[in-house]
């Protein structure tokens, strides 16, 4: 604002003594202060308030005011409840370095003066922000990214001093802004969703405020803009998959003209919301075929090639053909109106990205396809190890929802439920369909529990259940080929017969010396291929659980 505006303000009760020539200065700042030398305290644009409570007496005034002029204060104003007038000095002092002086009449208060000129320069500040909003959402529309949301999240802060931080629906942190200072934590984030989805299942319209700790934001949903028109369809269609912005800031007092600028920040963002998901559109119907392959029954040399196909673009630059987990998922809800396939695709794409990883696209390893009410998600493993258990790594299913549990609970409320499934990996293509059975099996047994969000993997499959008949046969299939196939490609490798140690092991109830009698052999040598078994599967012999697992792998294969 130029000073020439706090003149036309009666009710600020200011009094131009001196500086006419210069109040087309503009005012970017207001400081009240009775120290002798402020001037470590400013930096430039300030009008300053005084009460004089610095001056003893004339040869106060001129370096006080040599000091202001030199931190590129604007104007002074001098109250004049304390000494009556302003004094003469500090109006010859004024004069001599052009810098302007008002009188403040004694029945203002400074806080009044502070208050217009912040909201003032605070009304300009946003529109030159606005300009800067709008402008770089026409170059997101109409071209590459001029530097995604973080741009306008830093233009936030350094133009409006507003912290914010863009949120996918499960609490994981999208876009921050890159200035230093410090970042969002994940726990706050998490609540921060969940707040926001407990808000938008009541169908009020936004921003949300909520205080965690001492800190109030307020949220502000991110629509895609091709479903932002259609504002009729039912909330639960979009309320899983739609981003949020948390501004730390209570947005409840806020004038219209902030509330429509942060509105354009949204409609920015969306603009990458939207162009993330066209990224995903190969990935996703790479996935499709790969599953309509597998459901028609193609034959394996089929599905093989597809698979190659696939994995440069899951995973550039590999050398070998990956391992694949499947996850499947579904989201249900109470009337049953909804078909969920597309919901749970979005969703399953957002709760397979690491919680840790930040970004708008630290999915482009992940394909996810839907048929009717399910997601089906094709994920490779660049490389799958052995932990020193025995056991592989990848994809468990109790940690993908650790970090997201919350958030989603509070999204489905009291009429949705979210349940997946994950497969042990496989690394051919003749695994695949079984792996897509275990997987979809292991989500039964996860919607057999209570809760809102649960999972289960394929370790949960337990042998016993195997026996129930509504258990697939390619889920049988692949519990013993997990089992026995080790077994079987070692003992083609080198001659061992470790499976028919294993079966006369299992018909002497476990008993070493009737066993190595049976197999015209010596006891140690009968131990060291019952090790090299349990090596190989990573289980044990002595367990009666172990024991029951191979033996109806052994009469099943």
């Amino acid at each position: 604002m130029r000073l020439r505006a706090l003149l036309d303000t009666d009710a600020l009760g200011l009094r131009l003594l001196g500086g006419e020539d210069e109040l087309d200065r503009t005012v970017r700042g207001v400081m009240t202060t009775d120290l002798r030398d402020p001037s470590r305290y400013l930096s430039g644009g300030e009008l300053v308030l005084t009460g004089l409570a610095w001056r003893r007496d004339a040869a106060d005034s001129e370096p006080f005011v040599r000091l202001l002029v030199q931190a590129g204060v604007v104007a002074l104003a001098a109250g004049e409840a304390e000494l009556g007038n302003v004094p003469e000095d500090l109006a010859v002092a004024c004069a001599r370095h052009r810098l302007p002086l008002f009188a403040v009449h004694e029945s203002v208060a400074f806080a009044t003066i502070t208050e217009h000129v912040v909201r003032q320069v605070s009304g300009e500040r946003a529109g030159d922000l606005a300009a800067v909003v709008d402008r770089h959402r026409r170059m997101m529309t109409s071209g590459p990214a001029g530097g995604g949301p973080d741009v306008v999240l830093d233009l936030l802060g350094s133009d409006l001093d507003l912290r914010a931080w863009v949120l996918s629906p499960t609490g994981r942190l999208i876009a921050g802004p890159k200035v230093a200072g410090p970042g969002l934590p994940a726990d706050i984030c998490a609540k921060l969703a969940a707040e926001h989805l407990a808000a938008a299942r009541t169908g009020r319209r936004g921003p949300h405020r909520v205080t965690l700790g001492s800190s109030t934001y307020s949220l502000f949903p991110v629509r895609s803009s091709g479903r932002s028109a259609q504002a009729s369809r039912d909330v639960r269609e979009t309320v899983l998959s739609d981003w949020l912005l948390a501004v730390e800031a209570d947005a409840g007092d806020w004038p219209e003209e902030r509330l429509d600028l942060l509105q354009g920040v949204t409609q920015l963002i969306a603009v990458e919301r939207d162009r993330r998901d066209a990224a995903r559109t190969v990935r996703r119907r790479l996935a499709q075929e790969v599953l309509e392959l597998v459901q028609t029954g193609a034959a394996p040399a089929e599905i093989a090639a597809r698979l190659r196909v696939a994995a440069p673009v899951l995973l550039p630059g590999l050398g070998a053909a990956p391992h694949w987990q499947v996850v499947v998922a579904k989201v249900e809800w109470q009337d049953g109106d909804l078909e969920g396939g597309a919901m749970a695709q979005s969703l399953l794409e957002e709760i397979l990205v690491d919680p840790q990883a930040t970004g708008p696209e630290p999915s482009d390893r992940i394909a996810v396809a839907h048929t009717g009410d399910e997601a089906i998600a094709l994920v490779p493993l660049p490389a799958v190890s052995i932990e020193h258990d025995g056991s592989e790594t990848g994809i468990l299913a109790d940690a993908l929802l650790e970090s997201v549990r919350d958030p989603l609970s509070a999204g489905l409320d009291d009429d949705g439920r979210v349940t997946l499934g994950v497969s042990a990996s496989v690394h051919s293509a003749e695994g695949l369909r079984g792996a897509l059975e275990e997987a979809r099996h292991a989500r039964r047994v996860a919607a057999a529990r209570a809760g809102r969000v649960c999972a289960a993997g394929h370790q949960e499959l337990a042998s016993h259940v195997l026996l129930l008949p509504f258990v697939p046969d390619d889920v049988r299939r692949a519990f013993t080929a997990r089992l026995l196939d080790p077994l079987r490609d070692y003992d083609r490798r080198h001659r061992a017969e470790l499976i028919p140690t294993l079966e006369a092991f299992l018909d002497c109830d476990g008993s070493w010396t009737r066993c190595a009698t049976r197999l015209h052999l010596h006891v140690n040598t009968l131990r060291y291929r019952v090790g090299r078994i349990e090596q190989l599967t990573s289980r044990d012999l002595s367990r009666l659980e172990d024991k029951l697992d191979f033996f109806l792998a052994l009469r099943m294969s």
